[in-house]
């Protein structure tokens, strides 16, 4: 009896000594990889502009994987040819081409020259598309849009920065996607000739790009007919503070100067809010209000430094807000049932005022 009772009695004596140490263990794992998560890997963010790079463009993000560019039809898009430009960067850039509805069935158009002549001698408008910073140009929801561009009967221009997709493996920061993008668009504008308007459509990371593009063409006195800009941001610095994993450091005092600052000194601004003061063409801004990956708010935030810049004139500078119940989120704005008319109606008002 005083065996056993002694035996329990140690069991006893040792049970709160086992708690506290593994509470001891607990706690020590959980201050490693809180020091790790907020201070080390924050710390190594903060001097690496390689990491800086990689977390902005993520375009070793490839989806859909394993799929052959070069093959447009694969992925069930018709009337659509593959192609590749050298930039004046010697850049390999890789792109698709897709006609619009009406010439489909045109058995006529079967090589690189005849889908350029397309171009050239249509009146139907053009649109060349900026993606976002994950994927490549066979990404579902861009193949959302440029269906619904083909179904409106306007020709689709969309490629891969360098870096994404088959394009080249260049080197990649803001100045070399904006370059590439700018030297793109020249070609199409140089190709079409005038003949029909050409629409600069930029989504996302898209939209950083192409206002910053049309910004330096501005200054030569080149600018498409129209742009519009889908999810933007106004600029790198706001998204960043403002971006859903952001919001796990945003506590630390020395965010700002940990995230913020070395993405800004490393030239990756984007900052639409001041390339939008030189673009002189038209602009529509649509934005979901339930976008988690660009807030809503900075969108409305590039509106009105648009606004300020060109003053309150809607046949400049328009913003569409949609509805949190549509559930569109960041990628899904091509699936607004208005949205069709929306884009008809911009080029509708584009078209009466070049020639009023």
């Amino acid at each position: 009896m005083c065996s056993n009772h002694c035996l329990n009695c140690k069991h006893v004596r040792e049970t709160p000594i086992k708690l506290i140490r593994y509470l001891f263990w607990a706690m020590k794992v959980s201050i490693i990889t809180y020091l790790i998560i907020f201070g080390l890997l924050p710390i190594i963010f903060h001097y690496s502009y390689t990491i800086q790079k990689k977390i902005l463009f993520l375009n070793f993000v490839q989806w859909p994987i394993n799929i052959d560019l070069s093959k447009p039809e694969l992925v069930g898009i018709k009337g659509t040819r593959n192609f590749y430009l050298k930039t004046n960067q010697n850049v390999k850039i890789g792109l698709w081409q897709t006609l619009p509805q009406s010439l489909l069935n045109d058995s006529t158009i079967t090589t690189d020259d005849d889908y350029e002549a397309a171009l050239r001698n249509s009146s139907q408008p053009v649109f060349l598309y900026m993606h976002g910073n994950g994927g490549n140009r066979a990404s579902s929801h861009r193949l959302e849009l440029y269906k619904l561009f083909q179904s409106l009967n306007y020709h689709v221009v969309c490629f891969d920065y360098r870096g994404y997709g088959d394009s080249e493996g260049a080197d990649l920061s803001e100045m070399g996607i904006v370059s590439d993008s700018k030297y793109v668009l020249e070609w199409l504008l140089k190709l079409v000739n005038g003949t029909a308007p050409v629409f600069v459509w930029g989504h996302s990371l898209g939209t950083g790009v192409s206002t910053h593009a049309l910004a330096l063409l501005a200054v030569e006195n080149i600018q498409p007919a129209g742009l519009f800009l889908e999810s933007p941001f106004n600029n790198i610095a706001d998204e960043l503070s403002e971006h859903p994993l952001s919001q796990i450091f945003k506590h630390l005092p020395w965010f700002h100067w940990l995230i913020v600052e070395p993405v800004y000194n490393n030239y990756l601004r984007f900052e639409s809010d001041k390339h939008v003061e030189k673009i002189q063409c038209p602009i529509m801004i649509l934005h979901a209000e339930d976008d988690g990956i660009v807030p809503v708010a900075l969108g409305e935030k590039l509106f009105k430094a648009a606004v300020k810049y060109h003053g309150n004139n809607t046949n400049h500078i328009q913003m569409t807000k949609i509805d949190a119940l549509h559930g569109l989120g960041h990628i899904h704005i091509c699936r607004y049932k208005a949205l069709p008319n929306i884009i008809m109606s911009f080029i509708a008002q584009v078209r009466k005022n070049q020639t009023d």
